[in-house]
């Protein structure tokens, strides 16, 4: 993995990290790593913090009576996992998400599923109103270790034009 890095003073230097409006291209794809193998605690702390009362999602005697036959993993976490693998790519200089769409959801994940992302570019424009910021749209597909697809979903962030981009926390000053 290489990782880009600025000189921010004698021999101090900061990673730079995200992506500016013009390091985007139409087409390309970014296989977001790494993964995440999905645990129960994981299953289980999302429901409570979210209060989905779902039994499928907790509750083992349930599950086992449904056609899957054991706990689902909550959907919501799986997106909120993508989203996060996603952002070092996609978003991590965003000025804003402007919006999810045509989130879908083809197939379950459990607990002890690995899942991987990948986004590909697929629109991107200047803003008409923020002459230095542009609009991009990824597709982002979310796929299981064995290459099973669980979600697809596109979405629009607002980034900066090179030179543009608020900068990181401020320049440490030494002791």
């Amino acid at each position: 993995m290489v990782v880009e890095s600025r000189k921010i003073g004698p021999n101090r230097y900061r990673e730079v990290a995200g992506r500016d409006y013009e390091d985007f291209t139409l087409g390309d794809i970014y296989e977001h790593r790494p993964g995440r193998t999905i645990t129960e605690s994981d299953n289980t702390w999302f429901t409570l913090l979210t209060m989905n009362t779902h039994p499928l999602h907790f509750d083992a005697g349930f599950a086992a009576q449904s056609e899957f036959g054991k706990p689902l993993v909550v959907s919501t976490l799986t997106l909120a996992m993508v989203v996060g693998m996603s952002v070092s790519d996609v978003s991590q200089k965003a000025i804003a998400n402007m919006g999810w769409t045509n989130i879908e959801m083809p197939a379950p994940v459990f607990v002890g599923d690995t899942i991987y992302a990948e986004s590909e570019v697929i629109a991107k424009r200047e803003s008409k109103s923020r002459p230095h910021q542009g609009l991009v749209s990824v597709r982002t597909t979310g796929k299981k270790a064995d290459g099973t697809v669980f979600m697809t979903f596109e979405r629009t962030v607002l980034v900066p034009k090179r030179g543009h981009a608020v900068d990181e926390p401020p320049e440490y000053k030494g002791d």
